[in-house]
């Protein structure tokens, strides 16, 4: 895609962008490493960089950032290759998501670093996104590598699996707040840092061999594994289902009480090669409205 793009006092400045708002991004469910700030701007952290982001008319301001990281971080990181308003209008012959994306019209699918997305989405399981957020936070601050500061606020990056695997599980238990996740939090890092699990592999599976292997972890599911293959490794088909696309598939299209497993074989039919995009449209949709609930 090609973007007017300004450079300026350590800024990136977008013009006319009209598929991206970074509310809707930021609060759709994909992500934990952001923080609203006073002035509506949001503050993340990937990829050891520290970025804020705001919305001004058509234009958004990446500040803290130059050329140089935006083309090598934050153009994938935002999604920015892709065609977001063909994406919309193929999805929005559809008439229930047609309504679902003039809500969420912003929301444009991050790409993270997978190994956090792994680690994050174990922590999900049964648990609140304040909750999540907080303790993504904690292990950051305890283990991860300073980054900068915004705000007066100090930001740090995730740390990588070996740091984790060599903490003892009542450690990651208490200091961590993850509960019953911290043996499978200590396992899985475990594993990949002793390279018993090659989470680089997925990049070449399908989304089928990808749901596979990562199932092969504690801690992940059906669910947590579609998130880690769409929000990680961009398997644009994958379909996570929590209780908010369970509950506005089986309002809008089932109509009847139905397994997890069937509504993820139910997306897959119906929306295709763009079910992760009508994912985050009718999860943002449902959330934000208490739509079956």
């Amino acid at each position: 895609m090609d973007y007017d793009i300004i450079e300026k006092n350590n800024k990136i400045i977008i013009k006319n962008i009209l598929d991206f708002n970074p509310q809707h991004i930021f609060e759709c469910g994909q992500c934990f490493r952001w923080r609203l700030e006073e002035d509506g701007s949001y503050t993340t952290i990937a990829y050891g960089k520290l970025l804020n982001v705001k919305k001004t008319d058509n234009d958004i301001i990446l500040s803290n950032t130059n050329y140089e990281e935006f083309t090598d971080i934050w153009v994938k990181y935002f999604d920015l290759d892709k065609d977001y308003w063909a994406i919309k209008k193929e999805l929005s012959k559809d008439p229930i998501l047609k309504e679902a994306i003039k809500f969420g019209q912003g929301i444009r699918i991050l790409n993270q670093e997978p190994y956090e997305t792994l680690i994050s989405f174990i922590i999900s399981a049964n648990n609140q996104i304040p909750r999540i957020k907080k303790a993504v936070e904690i292990i950051s601050t305890d283990l991860g590598e300073y980054a900068g500061s915004w705000n007066g606020r100090d930001y740090f990056s995730f740390p990588d699996p070996m740091k984790l695997a060599n903490l003892d599980a009542q450690y990651i238990k208490e200091k961590y707040r993850v509960g019953f996740r911290a043996e499978r939090i200590k396992e899985t890092s475990r594993r990949i840092c002793q390279g018993e699990f090659d989470l680089d592999s997925i990049n070449n599976l399908s989304r089928e061999e990808g749901k596979n292997l990562l199932t092969t972890l504690p801690g992940v599911g059906p669910k947590v594994s579609d998130c880690v293959l769409l929000f990680a490794f961009d398997k644009e088909e994958a379909f996570p289902v929590d209780v908010w696309v369970k509950r506005v598939m089986e309002y809008f299209y089932l109509k009847e009480d139905t397994s997890p497993k069937e509504i993820g074989l139910s997306g897959a039919r119906v929306f295709g090669k763009l079910a992760g995009y009508a994912q985050q449209y009718l999860f943002y949709y449902a959330r934000e409205l208490g739509i079956g609930k």
